[in-house]
């Protein structure tokens, strides 16, 4: 016996009984529905059965909770009301026609709907009060009694596509027929019941819903151009993007250099999701980071969210700037070694928002996250790639990042590389080049290639970043050095007409020295001990750092295995002190004694601890790493520190010949202590300074405000060079350096800073500072800047300089003097070519205004404007401008072509757009958009070709005449959208990561992956798994810094015996640290999400006529 119950499965969908009764039933002559949900395109489905059918009825449910709510949100009692009854429903079925299929068919049934309820054929009536989610089919003859025909069919189906079953990925149902008279007669009663109470859909809201929707087909192509723009270019319409001047503070002056840089670096980042902000020193990046944020929120929205990262030396420049441009409340401030408030701030409850709120990130001095080990990078990295919780309302979800550092580059082409990370996909970029790390590798293999040769090869240098510079740094970096800006017309005329003029660089001028037989013999001997090496480079005896290198001599495997690599740490922790050394002892006689007194006390501890059998180690620390935060001075007491977390070792744990090696060490330091005591308080150094002091340094001709700023690396240098002064009688000495530098602050800044806006203040002409001022402060009151030791840093010198060479100095001319380090601590540690090696790198990707530290420097240009940008936004440019003046020459078309709705689309003739060099008949150009896609535009031709086309592309196709006349849309209209919408769904377009075989992964990469796959069927809970599955993906995208190598060091170091703990254990120590939440909706196969696609305008091409 066949049962009365259907599903929707197997064919037995509704709409098929529908169909049955209908076509079977010859007497039925009404048709009642009530329903939840009523959907225009659903009923099409059912309207080729209803010819005969005399009466149609259907009550359809309203949501009446949104009204009751709304009526309470204004202090009103929702109670029954015609009017917003009509409205509410006429809103649900405009929405419904949105969202139907677009195909010529549906189109006809929605038009065939909207004409049955003006000719009557179907009544239609909303409930005012009552939610109804009962669904009942009610069919009756003419004559309705026990003895005639009829059924009702009651259960779960909406009267929609869905409801109806009408396709293969429709609902599971559960429906009931059922044919007894009483059943039908009960389900009738009530319904008439109901039907009474509920308020009809009259004519005229029928009417309303062809001219609402996009089917009205009334609009112009001269209103689709207009609305082409007001979509395009969106809240931007309301005030001028590109009179960026208006975004600036009233004191500040409006320079069109800097409002230029603003400008693109802002389309560069909304392209490419960040840009790097590298005007030379002293040009005014942080005020441009400031106009770029100012107008980020005015786009993005009042709710926007922005971090800054900066050095704590620069936060108080950072606040006072951010409150000046009066956007505080939308700015959060952290300084780089705090990072981990923000990535953990959820287990933590840091006083920081999560990751994800935040829409923006602006990192100071970028350079300072070069490199990829580092736990900051790691946890920057984090943040920047974050998906934001909030997207924009194109539906972008993707953080917008601004670097800004003077000095990007510092010692190969990573550093580039890591800090473009923070924004691009490794291998799937939004450059030219999609595949950066293919792209980096070759390079870096030069790179290395050409460090380790003994001769310097400049010209090989140029070519590797002459490479970079075209293909990765032009697109994505804002770079202008004076010159530049000088070289501009248009900027040289500004800067004249605000009374600004830039000084020139005079120098680098080498300060030599000389020494005595004594002293040139006593500093060959040091160099040859502290360096092992002969003038010819060949090996010979000297110090060999075993006090650093203990865990090398461990003699047990499983004392050694915990510190991992204990050779490679050991040889890093000597070179690092060597380094150390020889730099002391270019920095200051005084400076170097005292760190050769700590080395020998530190050796001597670790014989003591030897001979008395108690050895502490500290667990070995990443001092490279270390060095990122702190200075030389504090690693070398961290080396030479105790610690409170040592492990003891005996005597008997180390090999035989530790100890002898350790004494053999001391000897030589022993001789080098004795010797350098002997010279006394000799220092033909500070001898040469003291002498240029009055002859040069602090002359009229050359420093017109008698101040001066004196760069050294070492706190013991500056507090030599402060002491001897004194004695020389120079009073007004300001010595500043880590410990000071806060409570100094408005000291430094009334005596040097040339832009302090209250009385200038003299109690202090020289400065003498470490590295702490070597960012972050405006020293521009001086015009002299005297390196007394060469950090052999080009990133450092290039920084000192900039403290002296900014807008607001009173100087014509900036000068520069460097010590230069002695021909055999040259030739012994080869920093000399280093420093030039890594300068010429910088002068070749950057550009630079001078030399920095040697005239055999190759100077190049800056001139990086993103050039291709700059001309796409002034050519963008004219086209906003022409929306803004129709805004207000025409405000009342402007708001009725404002409240078109999406899908509109119009006919034209080929030949109205006939400057295009495309060819034009039968095809269509259609504009989509997603809730998380910008938008695009796709040309289909004839032939059904698809094309991507740029903003510029298509609005040359789209503007026209205002008189221009529509025609009607051509046969392949439809099929054309259709191919567009269904392209914009594939993941060949949502810039997804390229497919990758497990070839093209790294042995790291692949071990990792392969690690996971070991127990991801394992992991107890589906949500676990989707993390893992998502750690894959990322791993496969080029990853986060960290997780890879972390993933494996825990496989390597935890035991699979019990999976389940092992799991929770990975979670806990390594995935929780990173943003791997999975997508919470399906994707396709490779892609991300395109999250509710949808057409917002077309036009189609024919040679027809009006």
């Amino acid at each position: 016996m066949p049962t009365k119950f259907f599903t929707n499965q197997e064919g037995n969908s509704l709409l098929k009984k529908f169909e049955g009764v209908f076509t079977h039933i010859q007497s039925i002559r009404y048709f009642d529905a009530l329903v939840g949900y009523f959907r225009a395109s659903g009923y099409f489905k059912v309207r080729p059965f209803l010819d005969k059918i005399q009466k149609i009825r259907i009550l359809v449910g309203i949501n009446v909770d949104k009204l009751t709510e709304e009526f309470h949100a204004k202090g009103q009692l929702y109670l029954k009301n015609p009017d917003r009854t009509k409205e509410e429903f006429v809103n649900e079925i405009l929405q419904n026609i949105q969202d139907a299929d677009y195909d010529e068919e549906t189109e006809k049934g929605i038009l065939q709907f909207i004409d049955d309820l003006i000719t009557g054929k179907i009544e239609l009536k909303a409930h005012p009060d009552k939610k109804l989610h009962a669904k009942i089919y009610i069919f009756r003859p003419s004559v309705f009694n026990e003895h005639s025909p009829c059924e009702v069919i009651t259960g779960s189906s909406n009267f929609t596509d869905a409801g109806l079953g009408a396709n293969p990925n429709s609902n599971y149902e559960f429906n009931v027929s059922l044919r007894d008279y009483d059943d039908v007669k009960y389900a009738t009663d009530e319904f008439e019941k109901l039907w009474e109470q509920s308020e009809p859909i009259l004519k005229a809201e029928a009417e309303a819903l062809k001219k609402k929707s996009y089917l009205a087909d009334t609009a112009t192509p001269f209103q689709i151009y207009i609305k082409m723009l007001m979509e395009y270019f969106g809240k931007r319409v309301e005030y001028d993007p590109y009179n960026i001047d208006l975004l600036l503070p009233d004191k500040y002056k409006r320079l069109k250099y800097q409002s230029d840089a603003a400008n693109q670096g802002f389309a560069m980042m909304m392209k490419h999701n960040g840009f790097i902000l590298a005007d030379v020193v002293g040009l005014g990046k942080t005020i441009i980071a400031c106009m770029i944020a100012k107008k980020f929120i005015y786009e993005n929205g009042t709710h926007t969210k922005i971090l800054i990262v900066f050095p704590p030396a620069l936060e108080p420049t950072w606040r006072k700037t951010i409150d000046e441009f009066m956007i505080k409340n939308h700015i959060e401030f952290i300084t780089n070694g705090s990072l981990h408030k923000v990535v953990d701030s959820g287990k933590h409850h840091y006083e920081y928002s999560s990751a994800d709120r935040y829409d923006m990130v602006i990192v100071d001095e970028s350079h300072k996250f070069r490199n990829d080990y580092t736990d900051r990078f790691i946890q920057l990295q984090q943040i920047c790639k974050t998906r934001r919780s909030r997207p924009s309302e194109d539906g972008d979800d993707k953080k917008k990042i601004i670097l800004v550092s003077a000095t990007p580059l510092n010692n190969s082409p990573e550093d580039i590389e890591n800090q473009i990370y923070l924004f691009q996909d490794p291998r799937n970029s939004t450059l030219d080049i999609k595949n950066l790390q293919q792209f980096f590798k070759p390079l870096k293999d030069d790179y290395k290639r050409l460090s380790q040769e003994t001769l310097l090869n400049i010209r090989s240098v140029k070519r590797i970043f002459e490479e970079i510079r075209d293909n990765v740094i032009e697109p994505l970096v804002i770079r202008r050095t004076r010159k530049d800006v000088e070289n501009n017309e248009e900027y040289l005329k500004d800067l004249k007409d605000q009374g600004i003029e830039f000084p020139k660089i005079k120098g680098p001028t080498a300060v030599k020295y000389v020494f005595n037989d004594e002293l040139s013999k006593l500093f060959y001997d040091t160099i040859t001990y502290l360096t092992c090496r002969d003038d010819d480079e060949n090996p010979t005896a000297g110090i060999e750092y075993y006090r650093y290198r203990a865990i090398e001599f461990l003699a047990k495997e499983e004392h050694r295995k915990p510190y991992g690599d204990v050779g490679a740490i050991s040889t890093r922790l000597a070179a690092i002190m060597k380094t150390l050394l020889v730099k002391r002892l270019e920095s200051s006689f005084f400076a170097f004694k005292q760190s050769l007194g700590r080395f020998q006390k530190a050796t001597s501890n670790m014989i003591d601890w030897m001979e008395n059998d108690q050895v502490p180690i500290a667990p070995d620390f990443d001092a490279n790493a270390f060095l990122e935060e702190h200075t030389m001075e504090e690693l070398e007491e961290k080396m030479n520190a105790k610690g409170g977390n040592n492990k003891i070792y005996g005597a008997n744990d180390f090999t035989k010949d530790f100890l002898p090696k350790l004494k053999k060490d001391k000897e030589y330091i022993d001789e080098l202590v004795d010797r350098w005591n002997k010279i006394g308080d000799r220092d033909p150094k500070m001898d040469e300074f003291i002498d240029k002091l009055k002859k040069e340094f602090l002359s009229e001709g050359i420093n017109h405000s008698g101040k001066l700023v004196i760069f050294t690396e070492s706190k013991e240098t500056a507090e030599y060079i402060s002491l001897n002064l004194t004695k020389k009688g120079y009073t007004k000495i300001l010595s500043v350096n880590a410990s000071n530098r806060k409570t100094l602050q408005n000291t430094i800044t009334e005596n040097f800073d040339a832009n302090y806006e209250n009385e200038w203040k003299n109690d202090y002409d020289i400065i003498i500072t470490t590295e702490v001022l070597a960012e972050g402060i405006n020293l521009h009151r001086s015009n002299v800047i005297l390196n007394y030791d060469v950090p052999w840093n080009s990133t450092r010198l290039m920084q000192r300089i900039g403290r002296v060479n900014r807008i607001g100095t009173q100087a014509k001319y900036i000068y520069v003097y460097n010590f230069y380090p002695t021909d055999h601590s040259d030739n012994q540690i080869s920093l000399s070519d280093t420093a030039i090696r890594k300068l010429q790198a910088f002068h070749t990707t950057f550009g630079e205004d001078n030399k920095i530290y040697s005239q055999i420097e190759e100077v190049g240009e800056g001139a990086l404007y993103g050039s291709h940008i700059r001309e796409e936004e002034s050519e963008i440019l004219k086209y906003l401008i022409e929306l803004r003046r129709f805004k207000t020459s025409h405000p009342k078309e402007f708001k009725k072509i404002q409240n078109m709705p999406w899908r509109t689309r119009v006919g034209r003739k080929a030949s109205s757009a006939s400057e295009s060099p495309l060819t034009l008949n039968d095809s269509t150009i259609v504009y989509l958009k997603s809730q998380n896609h910008p938008g695009v535009f796709y040309y289909i031709d004839h032939a059904n070709n698809l094309t991507e086309m740029s903003f510029l592309e298509a609005v040359k196709i789209f503007r026209c005449t205002e008189d221009e006349k529509a025609i009607p849309l051509h046969t392949s209209h439809h099929r054309h959208v259709q191919q567009g919408l269904e392209f914009f769904n594939e993941d060949v377009n949502q810039q997804t990561i390229q497919s990758l075989t497990r070839r093209q992964l790294s042995p790291a990469e692949n071990a990792a992956i392969s690690n996971i796959q070991m127990i991801i069927g394992s992991a107890p809970t589906a949500q676990k798994k989707a993390v893992l599955a998502k750690a894959m993906e990322t791993i496969k995208a080029g990853g986060i810094k960290g997780l890879t190598s972390g993933i494996n060091t825990f496989f390597k170091t935890n035991s699979l015996k019990d999976l389940q703990a092992f799991i929770d254990k990975l979670f806990v120590e390594v995935l929780d640290g990173y943003s791997l939440k999975p997508d919470s909706e399906k994707k396709s196969e490779s892609g991300r999400i395109i999250h509710k696609p949808y057409i917002v305008l077309s036009e189609s091409f024919s040679g027809g006529s009006e």
